[in-house]
């Protein structure tokens, strides 16, 4: 079957839901592909580029869509693209159905099937089709970027001959993919980053990634994201109001916030108030990655940045991703080309349209004449994610002081015990030893324990180090044994020759391990 693909006509959009290299790949599936003129030049991609990947460049959108079987775009389809569509035709693309049901009716009426990319179900198998995930690890990136691009200062802390900057700190209030990613880059920038969620699950990936997370003390805050998809769901009136409280609590100290909360076929959720902006420093920066839902902050306007009379800068932006238009081309049509891929199970170019396939299923909102949104919950749920762990009480000043106090107790006794029976076997060998073999077993006895003790509560990271210095032991040893070796009796010639020998494995050994490792911090 032809692909087709599209001009996007939305007003700043610079995507395009082919590339020349994802051509080849469906190509590959047995298809042929064709594009309308122009459709990848704001992407970077030209006209020469797609015939050389052997894809037939047509002039308009019309004579495109009358050339193809399946359409594939980025944006939904506006009215005049709605009118070039034909019965039996496929469209790929964002549809938001919940959002739009007059489309939906208009589309249904042409019996054109459409498979809405935002739609595709969040289940492991269905992840290289996930265009939201894609396209939201590009908008937490760029929201970082942007953030930088507006704030006055550094991210990262610096110590100069002129002066210390601190680090910039950063809220990030959502941890899906597109707050995945702004953690990501802000820690990697050098900011004390923090991040909220109202998923609590998610406390040990933020944590990992090296920012910290923001625990609320309310009982009712778990919540099981598989349940949801993967997505957040609706929160109580009562815990919205304990989050409030807490954003209030962060908002002086904050320079950047960066807000990615959003619910599916929901309006974007309040989170960031307007007195929440007034308590923040002239020069803060909020960017709202909600701002296409309504926006996270009561002062969000889309499309635009403002700056407000306390001197807070609020980026609106909905394009995200458009600003980064080849780079999210590239991952946009990979997903349009893995969802092609289960489209042609066979690999010869004919479209079979399962639809007791659960991804299928799930991005199929209009199918033969019929609508289809929205469909049933996937056969195979989303993986349940881990419950949190407990988060580990910090201890107070006075309980340190006692636990402290009850260990050296505890280790002060084990050593008196250590002690105690060490004597007593002392005592017991010394009633039937002669005084000059005590003498040494007295000494053998001290150094084992002073050894012991000062082995022991050495880190394990400082062992390799500590070979350097047992060296110079070992060599006491290694003295001690060669002037016994001349000695007459045969067996203390064959325990000094022995000594010799495990002696110089240590002392050569051990010189050669260090000197390896102090080789790793030598520059070539």
């Amino acid at each position: 079957m032809k692909i087709g693909a599209l001009k996007e006509i939305f007003e700043g959009e610079n995507r395009v839901a082919m590339t020349p290299d994802s051509a080849l790949q469906l190509v590959k599936l047995g298809h042929t592909c064709v594009i309308e003129s122009g459709a990848g030049a704001k992407a970077g991609f030209s006209d020469a580029a797609y015939e050389k990947a052997g894809v037939t460049v047509l002039p308009t959108a019309q004579a495109v869509s009358e050339a193809a079987d399946v359409l594939v775009k980025v944006r939904g389809p506006e009215a005049s693209e709605v009118a070039l569509l034909r019965q039996g035709q496929t469209l790929i693309s964002f549809f938001w159905p919940a959002q739009n049901a007059e489309l939906l009716e208009a589309i249904s009426a042409r019996g054109a099937t459409v498979v809405a990319m935002d739609m595709v179900p969040r289940i492991s198998r269905a992840q290289k089709m996930d265009a939201l995930s894609s396209m939201a690890n590009i908008a937490g990136y760029r929201a970082v970027i942007e953030a930088g691009n507006n704030f006055g200062r550094f991210f990262t802390g610096q110590v100069t001959a002129a002066g210390k900057v601190p680090p910039a700190k950063v809220l990030v209030v959502g941890a899906g993919v597109a707050g995945l990613a702004a953690i990501g880059t802000s820690t990697s920038l050098g900011a004390i980053t923090y991040a909220f969620d109202v998923r609590p699950e998610v406390a040990e990936q933020i944590e990992s990634m090296g920012a910290e997370f923001v625990y609320l003390d309310f009982a009712d805050q778990v919540q099981d994201g598989a349940a949801t998809g993967g997505y957040a769901a609706p929160s109580s009136p009562e815990f919205r109001e304990a989050q409030l409280k807490k954003f209030r609590e962060l908002a002086p100290d904050m320079d950047i916030v960066i807000t990615t909360a959003l619910i599916p076929g929901r309006p974007a959720p309040k989170l960031w108030t307007e007195d929440m902006v007034q308590m923040m420093k002239p020069g803060s920066v909020i960017v709202d990655l909600a701002a296409e839902r309504g926006g996270n902050c009561d002062l969000t306007i889309p499309d635009e940045r403002i700056v407000t009379e306390n001197g807070v800068t609020i980026v609106g932006y909905t394009d995200f991703p458009s600003r980064m238009a080849a780079q999210a081309s590239t991952l946009y049509s990979t997903n349009i080309r893995h969802m092609l891929t289960d489209l042609t199970p066979k690999k010869d170019g004919v479209i079979f349209h399962n639809m007791e396939d659960d991804v299928i299923r799930g991005a199929t909102v209009t199918h033969e004449g019929a609508i289809t949104y929205p469909p049933p919950p996937p056969k195979i749920q989303a993986i349940a994610a881990q419950k949190p762990k407990e988060k580990v009480k910090e201890l107070t000043p006075e309980e340190k002081r006692a636990k402290e106090a009850a260990e050296f107790k505890a280790q002060t006794r084990n050593q008196f015990t250590l002690l105690g029976v060490s004597g007593a076997l002392l005592l017991l060998v010394g009633l039937v030893a002669p005084a000059e073999f005590m003498q040494h077993f007295i000494v053998f006895v001290l150094a084992c324990f002073v050894g012991f003790q000062i082995i022991w509560n050495v880190a394990h990271s400082l062992h390799t180090p500590l070979m350097a210095i047992t060296n110079a032991i070992s060599s006491i040893i290694i003295l001690g044994a060669l002037m016994q070796i001349g000695s007459g009796s045969w067996l203390v010639i064959v325990l000094a020759g022995l000594s010799v020998f495990m002696a110089g494995i240590n002392i050569f050994g051990g010189f050669a391990v260090t000197r390896r490792m102090l080789a790793m911090f030598q520059k070539s």
